[in-house]
């Protein structure tokens, strides 16, 4: 509904403000190259050579190649999707957190910083983000009754995935989006991007793990058929486990060392999904079958159309207002001006902390990072050039200012989904995370700094 409203709204613009492009080089327009052209209101019915407001939808879809957006995008997603479904289905992931805590009965506090680490991974790597509803609906009867409270499963598991989301090297539905959106290379930058990640993941497993000690009572007792302890990992899962590391290791080899971009990378990804699902199968993990791969394949890329409609609309709002190529007349690009104009004199530094911010109230509306990147990095890009900030610095900024404020979005089917099965309420909640937030996104200020006066690209 956001975005249908985007959609009307950038129709509307069409009428009103003037289409403007840059006259200079390609890839070195300035402020000084804008000329206006002529005002050309969007038809409401596409005419073939222009997109029109109830075609937005399907201009947007069809958009693009193989290696870039929105085609090639929205088939890396549903390919990686499907992948991850068929993972998941094995419950090779899911058997080893619940495996961990099987082991730790009684839960010593030192046990959640360890498990704050695990879920920050998860959310880094694969993007974990509802699933962290089901393992604090595990997890939330166990800590209980390890004499923790009702919130500290929800700061393990699902602030941990949103801080590994946040200031992840490779997350696919992410960092990989947006930087395919800018015209940056695929995965680059990882250096500054895992040392964000290993200092965010460590400060956020110490407050978790002060959290967790100051506010633990005596353990009650522990009965020996707990259900969370039922099961172990077979020789299956464990095959499973190294097949999905070892495919993380050939993805970051060929991105590194072959330059791969979205169709290398989405093979890789269904490879791993195709091995997966034939060892689920050969050792019947939860009574596979191959049907039932076949099924866990759909069913995740099933779960990830929402995001690619969300990307596709987001791709039409801007055909809609004439497109992103700076040479070409849009009113994206008299909007760009507009706002160079007005940030011209700050320095990179405040330009890009600005980014920050505005992505980061983008996200409390616009929840889906892969439709906040399609909607969003059309405009930071070209105005990270504008600004004299790099769009590496403007993905940065992205993925922080998204990843950081779902710890409190109440539009997060995530986090409300884990509240729920916490039973917290939001206000509770509220006023317990807010401090460590606040300290999160001032640490973000601090890299995004950094990033600029290191001339991270």
């Amino acid at each position: 509904m956001i975005l249908l409203g985007a959609g009307v709204l950038a129709w509307l613009a069409t009428w009103v403000v003037p289409k403007g492009f840059f006259s200079g080089a390609e890839g070195a327009f300035s402020l000084a190259d804008f000329q206006l052209a002529e005002r050309s209101p969007a038809p409401f019915f596409g005419d073939g050579d222009s997109t029109g407001f109830l075609d937005f939808l399907f201009d947007g879809l069809v958009s693009g190649d193989a290696y870039g957006a929105t085609v090639g995008l929205m088939a890396f997603l549903l390919s990686v999707g499907g992948a991850f479904g068929v993972v998941s289905r094995t419950k090779a992931l899911e058997k080893a957190l619940i495996g961990f805590l099987a082991q730790k009965q009684r839960l010593a506090a030192t046990a959640v910083p360890v498990l704050f680490v695990v879920f920050s991974l998860a959310g880094a790597i694969f993007g974990m983000g509802e699933e962290a509803i089901v393992f604090v609906v595990v997890m939330t009867p166990a800590f209980l009754r390890a004499g923790f409270d009702r919130i500290t499963p929800v700061v393990t598991a699902y602030v941990g995935t949103q801080v590994g989301f946040a200031t992840s090297w490779m997350n696919p539905f992410s960092v990989v989006v947006a930087q395919g959106i800018a015209e940056v290379p695929v995965m680059s930058g990882w250096g500054l991007r895992l040392v964000m990640w290993a200092v965010f993941t460590g400060l956020g497993a110490l407050v978790a793990w002060r959290y967790a000690k100051s506010i633990r009572k005596e353990p009650s007792a522990i009965v020996d058929d707990d259900p969370i302890a039922e099961g172990g990992l077979s020789v299956g899962h464990w095959s499973v486990i190294t097949t999905v590391l070892l495919g993380i290791a050939w993805i970051a080899w060929g991105v590194g060392a072959k330059q791969y971009y979205f169709p290398e990378i989405s093979t890789q990804f269904l490879a791993i999904g195709l091995a997966a699902g034939i060892i689920g199968t050969l050792f019947r993990l939860e009574g596979m079958t191959a049907n039932d791969a076949a099924e866990a394949f759909a069913g995740g890329a099933k779960d990830l159309v929402p995001a690619v409609l969300i990307i596709g609309a987001a791709k039409g709002v801007v055909l809609l207002l004439g497109g992103d190529d700076p040479s070409a007349p849009s009113v994206l690009n008299t909007w760009l001006h507009g706002m160079g104009v007005a940030t011209e004199e700050l320095p990179p530094t405040l330009s890009a902390v600005g980014m920050l911010g505005i992505q980061s109230l983008i996200n409390l509306v616009v929840v889906s990072g892969s439709g906040q990147a399609a909607l969003t990095m059309p405009l930071m890009a070209p105005l990270a050039d504008l600004n004299g900030v790099s769009r590496q610095v403007a993905v940065l900024a992205f993925q922080l200012g998204d990843g950081l404020t779902n710890i409190v979005c109440p539009a997060s089917a995530a986090l409300m989904g884990s509240l729920a099965a916490a039973k917290v309420t939001w206000g509770a909640w509220f006023s317990f995370i807010i401090r460590p937030l606040l300290g999160g996104l001032a640490l973000a200020v601090g890299f995004i700094l950094v990033a600029v006066l290191i001339g991270y690209s």
